[in-house]
């Protein structure tokens, strides 16, 4: 592999060397909101996860790319994910499912990065000064310093509109018992798999379909899925209140920051989000612990939730809101991903739920 070197510089000016991987940008530069993943594996789900749109992944484990790629991984059809960041790019990807190499993949996917990174250093810096715009590649370090300085992040953009499904499509068979209408902000195959696997067949449609579009094709539930960016700047919010107490709902990551903030709640962004598979939440209503997978910069503000909504899961590194149930309806959902399992399966009783209500309420 010809060494091309790259540098990271970060929108406060902290500058890493490294070597360029993956597509070639134009100009040499990408710009993206670096965040960190501690995920030990499934660097290829990560990287296809649309809730990554307009941020650069950097990978806290050390080796990456170590069994290739292949396409029963990937979460979407493209890359969302501005560039990734490792320490070090496996040379050699070996493994029985393999189909190709990371690089390749990146390149074919237009998708920039770079290794080589002291990844425990800048994981450390933005644990201690927070996310913020980058820019890396093989332009100069004053060029890069300035694009850094002129991207502005994911605040107050409505990303899910941009990664969203331009057209309603089905997933599952006709003669399922169930029919799911789900809202795809950035919705993950896997998602779909487990919705259809529990006995439903789910019409998927745009991130800002109405409600009596929705409630028109008589579901026998709603699905809010994951996705990128701002919750407040996703204007459906209040379409997707005309729909609580209509027909049971269930929301995951973004869909979950957007049924809290239908019934009145508030969200905020958090100083460097939650993104890995090994997060700790007590479930309040049964006190057990599940070990979950997260991927979110913004989270649901555990002071607004009084009267309108009752908290069900918190996050036990920081007491973040992991989930809630809003009052007098049958509208749940979780801050976390249930339908991952990067080792624990833990959450998944989450979609056994859903199909109960929607069963009790047919």
């Amino acid at each position: 592999m010809n060494t091309r070197n790259a540098l990271l510089v970060l929108a406060d000016g902290t500058t890493f060397e490294g070597e360029a991987i993956g597509w070639d940008a134009p100009g040499g530069i990408t710009t993206g909101e670096v965040v960190f993943n501690t995920a030990l594996s499934g660097y290829e789900e990560i990287i296809t996860d649309p809730s990554y749109a307009g941020q650069i992944i950097t990978f806290t484990y050390p080796h990456i790319g170590n069994y290739g790629v292949n396409d029963d991984d990937q979460e979407s059809a493209r890359p969302w994910c501005s560039g990734v960041i490792v320490r070090e790019l496996a040379r050699r990807h070996s493994n029985w499912r393999s189909q190709g190499g990371l690089d390749g993949f990146l390149k074919a996917q237009r998708v920039a990065g770079i290794a080589g990174i002291d990844t425990r250093r800048l994981t450390k810096h933005i644990r201690e000064v927070g996310s913020m715009p980058a820019a890396f590649g093989t332009a100069s370090e004053t060029d890069l310093k300035q694009a850094a300085l002129d991207s502005s992040g994911t605040d107050g953009k409505d990303l899910a509109s941009i990664v969203s499904t331009k057209e309603p499509y089905l997933a599952g068979s006709p003669e399922a018992p169930l029919r799911v209408v789900a809202y795809d902000f950035g919705i993950k195959r896997t998602i779909l798999r487990h919705l259809v696997g529990s006995g439903a067949q789910v019409l998927v449609v745009p991130a800002h379909t109405s409600a009596e579009e929705v409630l028109s094709h008589s579901p026998d539930g709603v699905f809010l899925s994951n996705g990128p960016g701002d919750p407040g700047a996703v204007s459906v919010a209040d379409e997707l209140g005309k729909l609580i107490g209509e027909v049971p709902v269930f929301g995951i990551c973004l869909g979950h920051q957007l049924l809290a903030r239908a019934v009145g709640c508030t969200t905020f962004k958090m100083p460097f989000g939650h993104h890995g598979g090994n997060h700790p939440v007590r479930d309040e209503r049964t006190g057990k612990i599940e070990i979950t997978s997260q991927n979110h910069n913004y989270a649901v503000d555990i002071e607004s939730l009084t009267g309108k909504a009752e908290l069900t899961h918190v996050n036990l590194n920081d007491g973040v809101c992991e989930g809630l149930q809003v009052v007098g309806a049958n509208a749940f959902s979780v801050q976390y991903h249930p339908e991952a399992g990067p080792g624990p399966h833990d959450a998944a009783y989450l979609f056994d739920e859903f199909v109960q209500l929607m069963t009790e309420t047919k």
